[in-house]
Parts: C-alpha cells; structure tokens; sequence
C-alpha cells in the first residue's frame, strides 16, 4: 500500500506542470453553463463573491440625481460597473485588467442607463408607446444596443415598465402609458430589441426591467413615495408588463424605490422571490436601484446599513447598485450566521449565468471602431425620423387647419421649443449630443425652403415673466398666413425626480398663445413635453394642436413634414390627456362607480380632454360592423373578430385598430373596457383592409384575483372597436 501512495505522489510530483496548465471547467466554453458555474463557484472566496454582487460607478455622473462625490479605484474583481465612457478602448482596459489581474479571471459587465437610444436619440418611451408600431421600437432598441455595445456597454437599465396613470409623477416619460397590455407588448419589442436572438452576439446587450414593482403609484405623483398598492391591483396592473418581458427572456429586473404598501420594493420576498423566481422561473439576477438598499433605513424598516444590506438581500436583491452595502456588511453577516451561504451561492450563480450567457468569458472585450462608424449612421436617423413621426398625435384639427395650405407662403415660427436642441432631447438622452440634434427650426428650414417665408421669434423663454419677447412675436404673426408656436417643457421637468403640482404649462406660455390668437390668423400649436399636458385653456385657443413628445435627434423634419403634410400623422395617446391636473387620476380602463352619472367634478366636464387612444389624421377612415366567426364561444375554443376599415379620404394613412374586452358582470368587478390587441396598417386612399383579432378565451376573457389566481366565468362579453360594442356569451 506504501508504494502505491509514493508511486502516485511521485507520478504527480513529475507531471504538476502538466497539470497546471489544464484550464478549469469553467473556462471550457465547450462546457454546460450550469457545470461552468458549479465550478467556479467551488473555486472563489467569499469575499470574491460578494464583490460578484456590486456594482460601482466609473466616469462622469450624468444623472444629477445620483451624486457620487468620489469615484473608486476599479478593483478588477467587481461584478458591474456603471460605465459612462464611450471610449471602447477604455472600456477594454478595465476589462483586460479583470480579465488578468484578478485571481479568477471573471470578466466586469458594464451597464449604463440607454433608455430611448444611446447617441442616436429616439423619442421618449412614451411617445414610441403612441406610435404603437412594436417593429419600430424593436428596431430602434436594437440599434441603441449597437451603439451602445462597441462603446463598451453590456447591459442597459431599460425597459421601463410602470403602468403610469398620474401625469404629475415625472418619470410617466420613461414608460409606455397607462395600460398594462400596451406596457407588455412593447415590453417584448424592447427586450428582444436590445437581446437579439441570443446574448452572446455582437451588437446585443442585456435588457433590465424596471421598476420592480408599483413606482408609478407613488403617492400625488411624488418620486419615491409610499406606493399604497392592494394586491388586486399588483396583479392586475402592475405585474403583467413584468411576466411578459420574463416571459421574453429578460436578463435582469430592478427593484424599485418605492414602498408597497408597508414593504419597500427592493425589500420585498413576495414580489422579488415569491412571484418573479418562484412562479414566473425568472434564472436571471436582480439588480437594486441606485441607493435604493441604504435606502431602506430612510423608508423606516431597517435601523442601518447592516440590517438593510440584510433585508434587501434575503428579499431577493443579488446585485447592490453603489451602495457598497453588500461588500461592507454580507461577510459578517454570513459569519453571524443570518446568510447562508448557500444563498450567497445561488446569488453568485444568477450573475454569473448572465456573464456566460453574454458571453463575456469567451469575448470579454468590444471592437474598437471610429465614432463616425458606430454613431447616427445613416439608416438609423432615418429610423429615428420615422419613429419620431409616427409618435406625434394630431389632438385637434379644425376645419382642416392642417397640413399648411400651399398658398400660405409666411409663416410665423414663434416659441422657445424652435431653436432648441437641449430639452427635445427629453430625460435620459444617453450619450445624445446637442450638436447631433436637427431642431425644429432647421427641420422647418429645409422642409418649406423655396416655397414660404419663415418669420422667427422667440416670444417667451420656457418660464418666467418676462413678456418684451411678444412684441416681436405679434410682428411675425401679422405678416403670415398662419401662426406656428412651439411650446413645451425643459427636459428635467419629467424623467426622474421631475414631479409636478400642475401639468399645465407655465402661465407666460398660455398668455403668449393668448396673445397671438388675437391676430385672427390661423393658430397651430406645437407642443413637446414628457408628459400629458393640460390644455384646456390653450384647447379653446388653438385651431390646430399636435403633440410632438420629446423627439429626439431627428424631430425637427418629422415635425416639419406633418405641417407640411408630406407626413400623414398616424399617432395615437398611450396615454390620457385630462382636463385639468385635478382631474388626475383618469385613465380609459377605470372600473365603474356605484353612480355612473354622478360624483363627478361639478367645475369640469366628466371626460377628459383627449381619452387614451385619440389621434386625428390627414385622411378619413370608415370601420364596417364587427363581424364574430361564433356569438358563441366554450372555454376551449377561439372565436374571431373582424372589421373591415376603409380609406374614405384623398391620402394614403396609417391606422391602428385598438380592440378592447368588456365583462360586464363578475365575482371580481372589471374595468370598464381593456386593451387586448392592437394592429396598425397603411391604408391607400380608397382602399379597404380587414384586421383581425382572434379571442384566446383564457388569455382575453379571464382575470386575476388578489392572489394571482386566473378565473375564466361564463356569461355575456363585449368586444369594443372604434365606436361598436358587440356581445358574445361564453358558455361551458
């Protein structure tokens, strides 16, 4: 027996080179994931792994929201970076420096807020919402991936998807509108968008979810506030937008700052464990929101950093966005024996599946290519204009003000919204430039060029009181035909931490327009804003109003071309306009009251001004009756609705059919109507087409309870297109 065991030690004694140079499992790319990672996990330390579950910040902080007074030095074992350089080269230093300098070799993913484009700049998510045109917003997610991705980017903090019905809270502009199927759809558009088919191509980052979950419910519309959420409403509302983007393979969710209902958001078991690991199988990883761990103490449910490292981890937070709380207090607290450290395996295990799946340990770096190859090419302005001008919503158009008469050959072009190049951007403009941005004004110029006169005055800045600029303004409006005013709100009046008491614009704005209306001519306003606006006194003073949103590097010509009516506008609200801030909230799909025809405002109509779903064209559209394939249906079969919609006008125009369920009698009470499909199609000038919408009885009949369990109930049903209401029953 004592030769076998020397004869061994010996035979490994003379081939330890050998062995040394045999690679680990995990860098076997050949390897199951799952193997790879049970490998490599058998091989960190704790404190590997607990630097696996941070992200720092690195370069120039553009969010002044999140001030980081000190940057630390990279150390090359962390998990993530917040990388704000666009420099690849840059970027592959860090990453040659984790890749080589730390003992395992583990490869740094890099994420960075590209929420609606990376240097080519997109509408705001709200507006894209109004295009509904899902292949558009897919197509401009996968080319801010591709910018993003040779600029060093692995992972964008995108979609946001808060059902948001409360236009006074700021970030309704980060979202797409007020309904949940809406939310979802563009939710699969935007993940799959950014993802591609698989993570580990070029050009495809990871998508994250967010806010997970309630945000937009904070109270008054105030950021970060109590979100008084029932558990109806949770599953209802405010979860389907998050299934569905799971359900599309999104790599990672963020939890949210707020508080629902006694349990903030990123200290949640029943919403971060309970539903997205445990029923909806989510094998991804959850990030915190920047701060929202130490924030835990602010929020009453944690006495320090410890406890709310503590909280927030075991609710089911792996990764600490720049709190440093995880790296401070996770050891001791594994030590202490409140984290098992089977759990800090399972949180290590989920970030670093990510990794793989992106495949950073194969190809840890990004090409390097020249700014001028990897930004604003071509194609992608074009996609960004077309996007653009199917977002902006035709709200009012009497007696066919617009598009312009070719005989009017001056124009007035009033307002601080003409010449900027700033606030269009809308929040969150990523890496956009303003250098890069075609404004308003020089959309305009090139549009109209060689066919009217533009007379420009500023008139107004964007607030104040300071009204010497209307003087000029009222002269270029009395030498035109007609008056084109371009009001709005600056950028950092929405986005994060831009709530506010009113939705209405600033007073010098609205005495302005009152101004010019004055001169009898012809009044169009052009309104850009990151929210819902409220219009009520401008409505009674415009002849013609279309809301152009925050629109990004290429507004300027698709402004330009629906005045002009080179462009056909074929938007439609995401979103309710209502009648004044008061009214708020109101949204299409409320649920009936005990008395339908009273305890409304006495001051203010009972409607909005502009429910979800209007948008005018340049070309008039005829619906035909609904037509059912059964009256009847049985819970296990599909029935199909059809109309048939005709281009009655002169021009080709592109239009969207929104079909709506209505559940008149339940053991749950039902919204009024819900949003279950939607289609957009270009019509020729006197043609027809049929749109079609097949009703998956589970799928569009059924609703939740309070525990997300799905009933399907028998009995009478509606389907709702246009201005038809037909019934249908399903029977057993």
């Amino acid at each position: 027996m004592q030769k076998v065991v020397t004869s061994c030690i010996l035979f490994f004694l003379l081939n330890a080179p050998l062995f040394a140079q045999i690679s680990p499992r995990y860098k076997d790319k050949n390897a199951p994931v799952e193997e790879r990672i049970d490998n490599l996990l058998a091989l960190m330390t704790l404190e590997e792994k607990v630097l696996q579950m941070n992200q720092w910040a690195y370069g120039h902080n553009a969010n002044p929201n999140n001030i980081e007074s000190i940057m630390r030095e990279v150390r090359p074992e962390i998990g993530s970076l917040i990388f704000r350089s666009t420099n690849p080269e840059y970027r592959n230093q860090i990453q040659k420096k984790a890749m080589e300098e730390s003992r395992l070799g583990i490869p740094i993913i890099c994420g960075f807020d590209v929420i609606h484009g990376y240097r080519t700049v997109f509408p705001i998510p709200l507006a894209q919402a109004c295009s509904w045109n899902t292949d558009l917003v897919k197509q401009s997610c996968s080319v801010a991936a591709k910018e993003a991705w040779l600029s060093g980017i692995d992972w964008t903090f995108s979609p946001m998807l808060d059902v948001a019905r409360d236009a006074r809270w700021g970030r309704v502009a980060e979202g797409y509108g007020e309904d949940p199927y809406a939310n979802a759809t563009f939710a699969i558009a935007a993940v799959h968008g950014y993802q591609g088919d698989t993570l580990a191509n070029k050009y495809t980052i990871a998508a994250c979810l967010k806010h997970y979950l309630g945000y937009s419910l904070s109270e008054g519309g105030r950021d970060y506030h109590y979100s008084d959420v029932s558990n109806q409403t949770l599953w209802e509302t405010f979860m389907p937008p998050f299934e569905a983007g799971i359900k599309a393979g999104a790599a990672t969710v963020m939890s949210g700052f707020n508080d629902i209902a006694g349990v903030p958001a990123s200290a949640n078991h029943f919403t971060l464990t309970e539903v997205l690991k445990n029923r909806w199988g989510h094998d991804g990883f959850v990030v915190s929101d920047w701060g929202s761990v130490k924030n835990l103490i602010d929020q009453g449910v944690a006495k320090d950093l410890k406890e709310s490292g503590l909280k927030a981890f075991m609710a089911g937070v792996e990764m600490d966005m720049v709190d440093n709380v995880y790296v401070d207090h996770l050891p001791s607290l594994v030590a202490e024996g409140k984290v098992p450290m089977s759990s800090i395996d399972e949180a290590v295990r989920r970030i670093l599946r990510i990794k793989f799946r992106l495949g950073l340990f194969e190809n840890p770096y990004v090409d390097v290519v020249a700014e001028e190859k990897r930004y604003l090419q071509k194609e992608d302005l074009q996609l960004a204009e077309q996007l653009a001008a199917e977002s902006m919503v035709l709200l009012k158009n009497e007696k066919e003000t617009l598009p312009l008469k070719s005989s009017f050959k001056n124009l007035a072009i009033i307002g601080p919204m003409v010449k900027d190049s700033v606030h269009i951007m809308g929040s969150w403009e990523g890496q956009g430039r303003p250098q890069d941005v075609e404004t308003l004004w020089a959309g305009l110029n090139k549009e109209f060029k060689g066919k009217a006169k533009l007379h420009y005055a500023q008139g107004c800045d964007y607030d104040g009181e300071d009204t010497t600029g209307f003087a000029a303004a009222l002269a270029a409006a009395y030498q035109s035909d007609a008056v084109i005013v371009f009001l709005g709100e600056k950028r950092n009046w929405s986005g994060e931490n831009g709530s506010r008491s009113t939705i209405a614009l600033p007073h010098i704005q609205e005495q302005l327009v009152a101004a010019l209306r004055k001169t009898g001519k012809p009044l169009i306003l052009m309104l850009s804003s990151g929210r819902p606006l409220e219009l009520i006194r401008l409505n009674k003073l415009a002849d013609a109003m279309v809301e152009l949103w925050q629109p990004g590097t290429c507004g300027g010509s698709a402004a330009a071309g629906i005045l002009s009516g080179r462009i056909n506008p074929s938007g439609k609200l995401a979103i309710t306009f209502p009648q004044t801030t008061g009214q708020i909230p109101i949204y299409y799909n409320m649920r009936q009251s005990a008395r339908p025809y009273s305890g409304h405002y006495q001051d203010i109509p009972r409607d909005p001004l502009y429910w979800f779903g209007h948008g005018l064209s340049y070309t008039t559209y005829s619906y035909g009756p609904v037509h059912l394939s059964s009256t009847t249906i049985s819970k296990a079969q599909r029935i199909i609705a059809e109309v048939e919609v005709t281009n009655t006008g002169t021009r080709a125009g592109k239009e969207t059919v929104l079909w709506f369920i209505a559940d008149p009698v339940a053991n749950i009470s039902r919204p009024m109507k819900e949003l279950k499909f939607f289609e957009k199609k270009t019509i020729n000038a006197g043609e027809k087409t049929i749109y079609r919408f097949e009703i998956d009885p589970i799928r569009d009949l059924s609703y939740v309870d309070s525990n997300g369990t799905r009933h399907l109930e028998t009995g009478d049903y509606f389907v709702l297109v246009n201005d038809q209401k037909v019934k249908f029953e399903l029977i057993e």
